[in-house]
């Protein structure tokens, strides 16, 4: 682990939240041949069952994403893993199967190109005995240091549960004991909310809702003091969590027979141990989550290479142009952006090193 910290230490510029691909031929037959998830030939689409999106970057592909970095300058990457790989109601054997697939390949990234990859590695909450079982595989074979979980899973009651609840804990029990940084991402909004999957709703506003409920409840239950070695992160600057903050003090002080043995929110604020990106897409926003939380608290992002990252692909878009715009705007300095590119990253990942 030392050596890969070194390779972060001599980097200027880091990437916390980025995408990486397979090549057709490294997705195993078995998830094809049950419609798990495949990538076509062509490398025009990802498919999942009946469902598929489009290639939209050839930068998604290992070869053109290191040309694409270098391009922009960025250093270091941490590629975190496929959303469409959470399982969410996969049978058990099937969920092992995938996640031990999908674990493996970031993990050869990872090993292969050190000082430009950091990747993690995902678990699937429902199955706690096989979740605690890949996190030690991962972190004593792999050396990964970076747990990646969806914010809401279907449970055991076929239930829709977040990270945040009580049968995770053993996860941050064991995450707890090897120190690991963790991501919380939101994905499968449209199998949880009875709405018509229109105009790319649930990317652009349940998401968002789905990370907001995960820190409600993280917070509520004070995760970040019961669990002190970990360090969380929540994708897309958790946005609406942020805009909910006064909302959430309001209800807690306002009703407290609805919050018997929780936490404030005002508790965990800024709490050191919270981070989060900076794919907000606008400098106001950003605004808000360094009044809120604070620039230490705070990771660049760039989503990559999704449409709905910072690519110049996307029309009035480029990789870090937030940050860009927000310097610009004196809602940080120069010093506060180097912070947020390097030195946050490295404090997110492993901690005061």
């Amino acid at each position: 682990m030392i050596s890969h910290i070194n390779h972060l230490l001599k980097a200027k510029k880091i990437n916390g939240h980025g995408h990486i691909l397979p090549e057709p031929n490294q997705v195993p037959q078995f998830m094809r041949d049950k419609q798990l998830f495949w990538i076509d030939d062509e490398k025009k689409f990802m498919h999942q069952g009946n469902w598929k999106r489009p290639i939209t970057d050839k930068s998604f592909f290992l070869k053109d994403k290191l040309e694409w970095m270098q391009k922009h300058e960025i250093d270091h990457a941490v590629m975190l893993n496929l959303s469409q790989v959470y399982c969410n109601g996969w049978e058990r054997q099937e969920t092992k199967d995938a996640i031990c697939w999908q674990n493996d390949f970031n993990a050869s990234i990872q090993a292969g190109y050190p000082e430009k990859f950091t990747t993690g590695f995902v678990v699937q909450p429902k199955y706690i005995d096989d979740a605690l079982a890949e996190i030690e595989r991962c972190v004593e074979n792999h050396k990964m240091q970076l747990l990646c979980l969806p914010t809401h899973f279907l449970n055991n009651e076929n239930n829709w549960v977040s990270v945040a609840d009580e049968s995770v804990y053993p996860i941050y029990e064991l995450a707890n004991k090897y120190k690991l940084a963790i991501e919380i991402h939101p994905y499968d909004g449209q199998k949880m909310i009875a709405l018509e999957d229109k105009n790319w709703r649930f990317h652009l506003v349940w998401m968002m809702a789905q990370t907001a409920d995960t820190l409600h409840l993280l917070t509520l239950n004070d995760i970040p003091e019961r669990f002190p070695n970990i360090r969380f992160c929540f994708a897309h600057g958790c946005m609406l969590g942020q805009a909910n903050y006064g909302r959430r003090v309001q209800g807690f002080n306002g009703r407290p027979d609805l919050f018997e043995g929780k936490t404030s929110p005002e508790k965990t604020r800024a709490h050191p141990n919270l981070y989060f990106d900076t794919l907000v897409h606008d400098p106001y926003t950003l605004q808000l989550l360094v009044n809120r939380v604070g620039v230490p608290q705070i990771v660049a992002g760039l989503d990559d290479p999704y449409p709905l990252g910072e690519m110049e692909t996307v029309k009035n878009s480029y990789p870090y142009k937030v940050l860009d715009d927000a310097q610009k705007l004196n809602i940080i300095s120069a010093g506060d952006k180097q912070q947020i590119w390097k030195d946050n990253i490295i404090r997110w990942l492993f901690g005061n090193v």
